[in-house]
């Protein structure tokens, strides 16, 4: 990874400049939301699209394998490759890009079109992701770029908490590909205000990849990534097919399913909130709690489906779990790389795709082979494993260096 200038424009007043950064990064967070909305969209998507375009939903789900296998093979190497083309220039780029995908995505006619329309942002996903917190601090200015770089991953959590049922309730409001046209219109007014308000931030010469790919000689850091990977397997083999589950199982009215993942998403604020408490001091020990209560909330949302509010309670036991562990595996996978923690940061965000991907497989698997009512059993068994696994990966953990004589 590179790290970026921004170019000094014309010489202004701390309160103009202010103001400018203020409204570039909030620019850059909304861009966030829409870039990362767009691949969790779906998931509030599934039963009305499989539906539409006469396919079960779990050959619907594999839309949600695609994206995530594509972000994990090819994000490191793209991030990589366009680590020197000026950021402004880049972002709008990938919005204008992903405009044009999610309009694709609305008029889709078969299920290969709307493939290609789920495989170019798949692409350009994961160089958003690896760029857009460097170039916030660098907007920001020397002292701020912690706070910079908090809010743009606001719009990042934002996504991952509501995209799912706000896309839910547009649907239900203007149909699935009404919610893919909405969020088209949105990338495209995003990328028009980046071009306006955010200044011209360049990269300078980035670091030897020689360097920073070191890591990856590190048995501590390979087993904290597949940590990740079974981590994020475990989460969305059940969080995949969640609408599915409301809807068959609890007995949720299709319509009321949006509000349901929006309520999910609130109360999953209080996991990113725990889990930032906990993560900085102990990362592995932070994990493991966090997996073993993802497994208690998934599988008492199971046996008590369809017992209004007792399974609303062990609904949000999932939800606070499953946000937490977002960040955790984050910060958890650049802490044991140090000294290269934005390829580390890449690398994770592949790792979780990657669990994302088999998660979505394990899940219509188990959809086809037993039924939605049971698809939280199998997540709450591969949660427990992360539990076991965070265990072992403690005993990799380097010796701290003794202090000099």
């Amino acid at each position: 990874m590179s790290n970026a200038k921004t170019m000094n424009p014309e010489p202004q007043s701390a309160s103009a400049s202010t103001q400018g950064s203020t409204a570039s990064i909030a620019i850059l967070a909304v861009a966030a939301f829409v870039i990362v909305t767009t691949e969790f969209l779906i998931i509030g998507l599934l039963p009305a699209l499989a539906r539409d375009l006469g396919i079960s939903v779990t050959t619907a789900g594999q839309f949600v394998t695609l994206f995530a296998v594509v972000v994990m093979v090819c994000g490191p190497f793209l991030t990589a490759a366009l680590a020197n083309i000026e950021r402004k220039r880049l972002f709008i780029g990938i919005l204008v890009l992903f405009a044009f995908s999610n309009a694709l995505a609305a008029v889709a006619p078969n299920v290969w079109v709307l493939a290609i329309a789920r495989l170019l942002p798949a692409l350009a996903l994961p160089v958003f992701w690896g760029t857009a917190s460097e170039t916030a601090s660098q907007i920001a200015g020397p002292g701020k770029g912690g706070s910079a770089v908090s809010r743009v991953y606001l719009g990042i959590s934002a996504a991952m908490l509501f995209g799912i049922p706000l896309g839910t309730l547009a649907s239900d409001a203007i149909g699935w590909r009404g919610a893919f046209a909405l969020l088209a219109g949105l990338s495209l007014v995003i990328a028009i205000l980046m071009f306006i308000s955010m200044p011209t931030v360049r990269s300078s010469q980035p670091a030897s990849m020689a360097d920073q790919a070191k890591i990856l000689k590190s048995p501590f850091f390979l087993a904290n990534v597949g940590l990740s990977i079974l981590v994020f397997t475990a989460m969305f083999t059940g969080y995949t097919y969640l609408a599915e589950m409301l809807e068959k199982s609890a007995g949720i009215a299709p319509a009321q399913v949006g509000w349901w993942l929006m309520g999910f998403g609130a109360v999953g604020l209080i996991g990113n909130w725990l889990g930032g408490l906990w993560v900085d001091k102990k990362p592995l020990a932070t994990t493991a709690i966090f997996s073993a209560l993802l497994a208690v909330g998934m599988a008492a949302s199971t046996v008590l489906a369809g017992t209004s509010v007792v399974f609303a309670i062990a609904l949000g036991i999932w939800g606070i779990a499953n946000t937490a562990l977002y960040p955790i595996c984050q910060i958890r996978v650049m802490k044991a790389a140090s000294q290269a923690q934005a390829l580390a940061g890449t690398i994770n965000v592949s790792a979780a795709n990657g669990g994302i991907a088999l998660g979505a497989v394990l899940g219509g698997l188990s959809i086809a082979a037993w039924g939605p009512g049971n698809v939280g059993y199998v997540s709450a068994a591969i949660a427990v494993l992360a539990v076991l696994a965070a265990a072992l990966v403690s005993k990799l953990l380097p010796p701290e260096p003794r202090p000099a004589v």
